[in-house]
């Protein structure tokens, strides 16, 4: 067990690992090494309904219940450009630990497993510890972890607690705790008309001026001043498209696209007949086509956050605000199936050039994550 409970070579060997979304690298195999090592059984499960092959992988030690669950995702997002160290050569300096998916989340997995190590070499789990990484969380998500529920629900296994190693903490560990995430829905919005010339307005339907009275109405005024849990949704104009390549013709078509983050106050379906009833009062032909990428959820506080919340404070001091910040994660999966938390490392350079975490940093979330398990199993 000694030989996996330090954290950092395994973060290191991850990060290493190209697996840019949607490639794998060995990520996953890498991992069932280890974990087969500790005793796990390891179920390397690919699925390509999106047409690219995923890897992921579900491990579970123990068969009896409760069933304790580590999620986490080992795809990270491309690189990019201006780093000043080799973004896949996982380099210390100065204490910090720098590599695209330090942080998000390549960091966490390996706190999960030297975790899980530190334990098993003091006591078995009362029920049975496993772990969820998927190679499909920073891209659609399609043949990820939605996936593998499925799997697990197929198979009549269950999930009675999990803990996503998502990065919540916004500037120091032990900041925050997410109990529950926004939902998302994207929305493309198209608004017909005649094209007729701009000298004669009155002979052609100019599309444009429909699609900004639409727009005003969904903008004008907040959906909501919040719920107890989450803050205010919000509405963002993302693109508004015509495509009009002279000045004395008006358009056919006008198109626009925006992001809904809702809270709990709402739900996909009833915000697209929100959408739909203001174009139809603003009249004339559209279409809108509608996207949900999920829906709000909240953990109730519990046994689970009560559980993470001890022991970051026995680590850290800290008592951790639980929030629900932050764009969606696959926890918005795992919260059909059982009480799902989110706690990792801090989020300040994630998806950024130089992405790093503070070494000691990975040593206190092992710390923190065994805590947990002491706790749980």
């Amino acid at each position: 067990m000694t030989q996996f409970a330090d954290p950092l070579p395994l973060a290191r060997a991850l990060i290493r690992k190209l697996s840019v979304t949607p490639a794998d690298d060995g990520a996953i195999d890498l991992l069932i090494d280890v974990l087969s090592a500790l005793g796990f059984t390891c179920h390397d499960l690919t699925f390509e309904s999106a047409g690219v092959p995923i890897r992921n992988l579900y491990a579970r030690l123990g068969d009896r219940g409760p069933n304790f669950c580590f999620a986490g995702h080992t795809d990270v997002v491309p690189a990019g450009e201006g780093w000043s160290v080799d973004p896949f050569g996982a380099d210390v300096h100065d204490g910090k630990l720098f590599g695209r998916g330090a942080a998000d989340m390549k960091g966490a997995i390996a706190a999960f497993v030297a975790a899980v190590a530190r334990f098993l070499g003091t006591r078995p789990p009362n029920g049975s510890l496993s772990l969820l990484i998927t190679g499909d969380e920073e891209a659609r998500a399609i043949d990820g972890t939605a996936k593998v529920l499925d799997w697990l629900r197929d198979r009549g296994e269950t999930l009675d607690a999990c803990l996503v190693g998502e990065p919540s903490n916004p500037v120091s560990l032990g900041d925050a705790i997410k109990i529950g995430r926004r939902g998302s829905l994207n929305a493309r919005l198209s608004v017909f008309g005649t094209q007729g010339h701009s000298a004669y307005p009155q002979l052609s339907d100019n599309p444009i001026p429909r699609l900004l009275d639409i727009l005003h109405r969904l903008t004008e005024k907040p959906m909501d001043e919040g719920s107890p849990h989450f803050q205010p949704s919000t509405l963002a104009l993302t693109t508004i498209d015509v495509g009009n390549p002279t000045t004395n013709v008006t358009p056919a078509l006008a198109k626009a696209g925006f992001n809904i983050r809702f809270n709990d106050r709402h739900g996909g379906a009833s915000i697209e007949r929100w959408i739909r009833g203001l174009c139809e009062e603003v009249g004339g032909r559209f279409e809108l086509s509608v996207e949900v990428t999920g829906e709000s959820f909240v953990t109730p506080v519990g046994p689970l956050s009560d559980a993470v919340v001890a022991a970051v404070q026995a680590e850290t001091g800290r008592t951790p605000d639980l929030c629900t910040r932050g764009g969606t994660s696959d926890a918005r999966f795992i919260s059909r199936h059982c009480p799902v938390v989110e706690f990792g490392l801090v989020n300040a350079t994630i998806h950024k050039t130089d992405e790093h975490i503070a070494v000691a940093d990975l040593e206190t979330l092992t710390r923190i994550y065994r805590g947990v398990l002491e706790r749980m199993v």
